[in-house]
């Protein structure tokens, strides 16, 4: 006896939860496009920010964006080797002292 059979399982159950699932992700996507057209209508509608407020957002937004274009500007390697040459300044305070164990 098939375990499918054993547990109860069978194949129009099966094809049920797919369909449900794709209902769910129609739903999702359906809720997100809704939520977003609510966000672009509460923009146009009354904004209560005072303009000082809207300037430092927009900043924000902007300092943001430049920090990852930098980020994004190089690569891993590039990275590894700043990363190197800022640990080569550092002294040798914190260093692992060498440990023999023959001695």
């Amino acid at each position: 006896v098939p375990l499918q059979q054993q547990v109860g399982f069978t194949d129009s159950v099966h094809i049920c939860r797919k369909k449900k699932k794709a209902k769910e992700k129609a739903q999702i996507l359906e809720q997100i496009v809704s939520s977003k057209k609510q966000e672009e209508e509460k923009k146009r509608g009354l904004d209560k920010r005072t303009p000082a407020q809207v300037a430092y957002e927009k900043m924000q937004e902007k300092r943001q964006m430049e920090r990852i274009l930098k980020k994004a500007s190089k690569t891993h390697k590039q990275r590894v080797e700043d990363f190197n040459r800022h640990l080569d300044t550092l002294t040798e305070h914190y260093d692992i002292p060498k440990v023999s164990w023959t001695k």
